[in-house]
């Protein structure tokens, strides 16, 4: 009988303990006027948990304020390792349902899905009062990243967008140096990438293949017009179509625009025209895919002056391998770049060289060493410190702690990038077997959002989205 009530015991003992253990109160529940939140710890749900999203959430895992405590995926494959990695959090395949049934539980949310489901998704959260963080580039469309930034100070929620490079020392250092007029004025900038490296320029696949048994089909097109399923499109190769990706622009344009945007207080572009390369399907007759991203571009954006610069800005964007002019500041021997990117801020009385994310900034020539005094606080970690800057300003609450990319920055920032592709599918377009949109200059209307001479492409500014996945909100 004494064995019988210990083991009774026992097994109420651990019964209580598991259920402490799935016992998941958020704080802005226990965060109210004379309660005191049994943790400080921030509870994340994650929306999309393979791939780069797995590396988010384990990093804000690792910041040791934050518990992740739900998974939403797809595709079991990808959400495999973080099932794995986090094996008390609940796992979820729908977005929709998750919020729907936990969002009494939830204080924040990540967002690492395919380009064209970024907006809806991460608005759902947001309009349930959840901070968010998005990975790059905010959106698919450049309404939708107006809306998005909007939506952050209507719903007063920490934003963050997964360009890790602005928590880097280099863009800082860089401000440091153009403000205290080491190079002068800047009015010409270049931006370069050797990406893509996914196919582009080709013709959306003819033969269709069974859906993993594992992936939610439906799910994964979410806002995009119904397709059926091709092999190698999932997880990585969605990247070179326009119904999903948004092109090298979209991978790399967030992590190399940051230096000029925060160094040159960029907004919105004025005008934007843009050459891409061409496929030829074979040796006399080039080749016409509308769906797909083109194999290359070379884009030139015209900003506003601003009150960091004395005129407009001219912003050149090459990939596909394309780059610039060496400089002739630049020695033979010396990499231009990193090699594959690069970033360079021409002033009227000097150049500043720097990598991707704003890395290994230098002054031109590079014998060139000056110092000025630092005017910008660092960011603990640098990028890998950009995730724990968001969970901790989450935690402090809207308006009481800045962050490195909040929508108000990175929004405009993502709508230039979205605009340079608006000229590169302007560019690319056919229509009565010519290309009326090359050589054209777009002219933009800021607050209308539209083209204003060249109006087809204006349809791109605002998708059609698939029935039933309509992003509901007024500007």
């Amino acid at each position: 009988m004494k064995e019988k009530n210990n083991s009774r015991r026992d097994f109420i003992k651990q019964a209580a303990l598991a259920a402490a253990g799935f016992m998941i109160v958020p704080r802005h529940v226990l965060g109210g006027k004379g309660f005191v939140a049994p943790s400080d710890k921030l509870v994340v749900a994650g929306i999309g948990v393979g791939g780069k999203g797995h590396s988010d959430i384990m990093s804000f895992h690792r910041s040791g304020k934050a518990d992740v405590a739900f998974l939403c995926d797809v595709d079991d494959r990808r959400a495999a390792s973080a099932v794995k990695d986090l094996p008390k959090a609940k796992y979820y395949r729908d977005y929709r349902e998750m919020l729907d049934k936990e969002h009494k539980h939830i204080d924040a949310v990540s967002v690492s899905t395919p380009d064209h489901n970024h907006a809806i998704q991460a608005l759902a959260a947001m309009q349930l009062g959840k901070h968010v963080y998005v990975q790059k580039p905010l959106t698919h469309d450049v309404w939708e990243a107006r809306v998005l930034t909007d939506a952050a100070k209507k719903y007063k929620v920490v934003t963050q967008m997964g360009n890790q490079g602005a928590s880097n020392d280099g863009p800082r250092e860089i401000k440091e140096w153009y403000e205290a007029g080491l190079i002068g004025d800047v009015h010409t900038v270049y931006c370069w990438t050797d990406r893509p490296v996914w196919p582009s320029g080709i013709a959306w696949p003819t033969q269709t293949a069974p859906v993993p048994k594992e992936l939610d089909w439906d799910l994964w097109l979410g806002t995009a017009p119904f397709k059926d399923y091709v092999e190698k499109l999932v997880p990585f190769n969605w990247r070179g179509w326009w119904d999903y990706g948004t092109g090298a622009l979209g991978d790399m344009g967030c992590h190399l625009l940051e230096v000029p945007f925060s160094t040159l207080g960029l907004q919105y572009v004025k005008d934007v025209q843009a050459t891409v390369g061409s496929v030829y399907i074979d040796e006399f007759k080039r080749g016409y895919f509308p769906e797909s991203c083109p194999p290359s571009s070379h884009v030139t954006m015209t900003f506003p002056k601003t009150s960091k610069t004395q005129g407009d800005v001219t912003l050149h964007w090459m990939d596909g391998g394309i780059q610039p002019a060496r400089p002739d500041e630049l020695g033979p021997n010396e990499i231009f770049g990193d090699g594959g990117n690069g970033i360079l801020l021409v002033g009227t009385k000097g150049k500043i060289l720097a990598d991707t994310y704003g890395d290994n900034a230098r002054l031109l020539p590079t014998s060139r060493k000056e110092t000025v005094q630092q005017k910008y606080a660092r960011v603990p970690g640098k990028a890998n410190g950009h995730y724990a800057q968001w969970v901790e300003a989450c935690i402090a609450g809207y308006g009481n702690m800045e962050v490195s990319a909040p929508f108000e920055i990175s929004g405009p920032l993502t709508e230039a990038l979205l605009m340079a592709n608006l000229a590169i599918r302007g560019a690319d377009m056919r229509v009565d077997g010519k290309y009326p949109g090359r050589n054209l200059k777009l002219l933009w209307d800021n607050d209308a959002m539209k083209v204003t001479n060249f109006d087809i492409v204006n349809q791109f500014v605002k998708r059609e989205y698939r029935q039933g996945w309509d992003i509901k909100y007024s500007l």
